[in-house]
């Protein structure tokens, strides 16, 4: 065999010169012949004899055997050994020309032979994708879709430059969505159906291809898969449930797909979406949920869905959660409840409904996502309502859970949402009994640290409920003011020459309200605050430099 195989090999290098047709066709065939009995010893063979460069010249439209030599090319490039070199013989571009062929053979060994070639290589993909073969493929695709072999080798090759996101552009400007539609509708085995979900999941990340998808009717075919699928316990059936609500949900995330889909709250899509919240399957409620998250992106879509009753569709999915639940429908459900609590007119009405009730339930949950949702839908429905946030500032189990999370360092998130919902429960009840419950459970020397966050919004928070606190009760918190260095604090952002102008502005504000306290007072006449507020007065911002003025007059008479 070794003596055989190297005796072709020498054989190739000549006639590959002379164009000996017979010869050269017998040399192929034996070659073949090797790879199929042990491909990698013959592939070293190969790169040994150095006949890859001729495989350059029997690859163009003329010649009679490139359909043979693409096939060696891509047995051979199985082996990573050999990809390096396939490139290196200059074999990628005649192969990208092959494409335009219109004999199916050479066009399938031709796919096999660049797949195998550029395997993982996101440099030599990305270099194919400049050379313009997405459209050629997508092409290929629509002429030959009764060809199950080019049909799968265009479905690989989709696959596998649909990663690369320089893909995404060339994709969105063919009609893939249409021929990957056409071809999904016409497949009824699951392995198929799993090999065009696998390409439709990263060309749907991208918002025009999303539209595209859902133009094509890709949605119709997904509520199909759920309707067929969704009482099946067969595992395949179980599977492409989950891939085609995924992929519906996924669809969901771009604006126009979303808004198409909504088409004002009377959609087919919307209303078929809405059944699955109420269904047995945790897929379903799970994707359900999601769904209406998405929707629930802009005002008018979340006002129509809390006057149509979904607020109580999403209250009963999270009560069939509370003991063991599933942690991701839970964690969808009050996603879907925080979007729509964003609009003001909405709040009130879910307030009424008992959301905060439903959504306290889940206090005592470990699951950081869980907890970060439940904390960011509490803020949202308290904004501007006093009543509800002075109810919930009282709320003793609930502040006390909140100064725990407020420590969560594991989790930065879960410690943000904490931290700014103990700020709006003051700013929005400024309520006594609510800043007192507060500083009973420990709670103000995370407002002060939140002070000093790196996001501006968050320092502002806490400014503006500390000046509440001051100027309500300051007889309360005064220890506890004290102890976390507020003072100090102050006077290290408004000597900050990077503080942005509206924390320098409540940090005067705040100065002046802890003016009421012996101690405090004590602390700002040591730190010699004067210097620092003096030179705000040249401040570029008006309300910076006017507030500059009153503290000094005030900071002048109280010294």
């Amino acid at each position: 065999m070794a003596d055989n195989l190297s005796d072709t090999l020498k054989k190739l290098k000549i006639t590959a010169v002379d164009r000996t047709e017979d010869s050269l066709e017998g040399c192929l065939d034996c070659l073949l012949q090797a790879l199929a009995q042990n491909n990698m010893e013959t592939s070293e063979k190969i790169q040994a004899s150095g006949i890859l460069q001729l495989f350059a010249s029997l690859l163009t439209p003329q010649s009679s055997f490139k359909a043979k030599v693409a096939n060696i090319v891509a047995e051979v490039a199985k082996n990573e050994f050999m990809r390096i070199p396939c490139v290196d013989a200059g074999l990628i571009s005649p192969l990208v020309q092959l494409l335009n062929s219109k004999d199916q053979e050479v066009l399938l060994q031709t796919g096999r032979a660049l797949g195998n070639i550029c395997y993982d290589s996101h440099s030599l993909q990305a270099q194919l994708i400049n050379m313009g073969v997405i459209p050629t493929l997508v092409k290929l695709l629509g002429i030959h879709c009764q060809n199950a072999a080019l049909t799968e080798m265009c479905l690989v090759a989709f696959g596998n430059l649909a990663e690369l996101e320089s893909s995404k552009e060339q994709f969105a400007s063919t009609n893939i969505a249409e021929e990957l539609v056409k071809l999904f509708k016409k497949q009824i085995e699951h392995d198929k159906r799993e090999m065009i979900f696998e390409v439709l999941a990263p060309l749907a990340e991208n918002d025009a291809i999303k539209l595209q998808l859902v133009e094509a009717g890709l949605v119709e075919c997904l509520l199909e898969i759920v309707q067929q699928k969704v009482d099946s316990d067969k595992e395949d059936d179980i599977t492409e449930l989950k891939t085609g609500s995924d992929l519906m949900v996924l669809l969901l995330l771009g604006d126009e797909s979303m808004q198409k889909l909504f088409e004002g709250g009377k959609g087919n899509v919307f209303q078929r979406v809405l059944s699955w919240i109420p269904s047995n399957n945790h897929q379903l409620q799970l994707a359900g949920a999601l769904a209406i998250a998405n929707f629930a992106r802009n005002d008018g879509n979340c006002i129509h869905m809390v006057d149509n009753g979904i607020v109580e569709k999403l209250m009963d999915l999270l009560d069939r959660h509370v003991e063991d639940g599933n942690v991701t429908v839970q964690h969808a459900a009050l996603s879907a409840l925080r979007n729509l609590a964003i609009p003001v007119i909405n709040k009130a009405k879910m307030l009424s409904a008992g959301v905060t009730e439903t959504v306290l339930k889940f206090l005592k949950s470990e699951m950081p996502p869980v907890q970060f949702k439940l904390l960011g839908t509490l803020r949202m429905l308290i904004d501007a309502q006093a009543e509800a946030a002075e109810q919930l500032g009282k709320n003793v189990k609930l502040v006390e859970r909140l100064v725990e999370w407020c420590e969560a360092k594991d989790h930065a998130g879960v410690m943000g949402e904490s931290n700014r919902l103990l700020s709006a429960l003051i700013r929005h009840s400024k309520s006594k009994d609510v800043i007192k419950t507060i500083v009973q459970s420990g709670g103000i020397k995370h407002l002060v640290t939140m002070a000093t966050s790196e996001h501006v919004i968050m320092q502002n928070e806490a400014l503006v409920a500390l000046a509440l606190i001051a100027a309500l009760e300051l007889g309360t918190a005064e220890k506890d003011l004290e102890s976390a260095k507020l003072v100090q604090i102050l006077h290290r952002l408004l000597a900050d020459e990077r503080s942005a102008p509206e924390i320098k502005y409540n940090s005067m504000v705040l100065i002046c309200a802890l003016m009421g306290s012996e101690s405090l007072h004590k602390e700002v006449q040591d730190l010699a605050f004067l210097d620092v507020v003096s030179k705000l007065r040249s401040h570029e911002n008006k309300s910076v430099a006017q507030q500059a003025s009153l503290t000094e007059q005030r900071l002048t008479v109280e010294s």
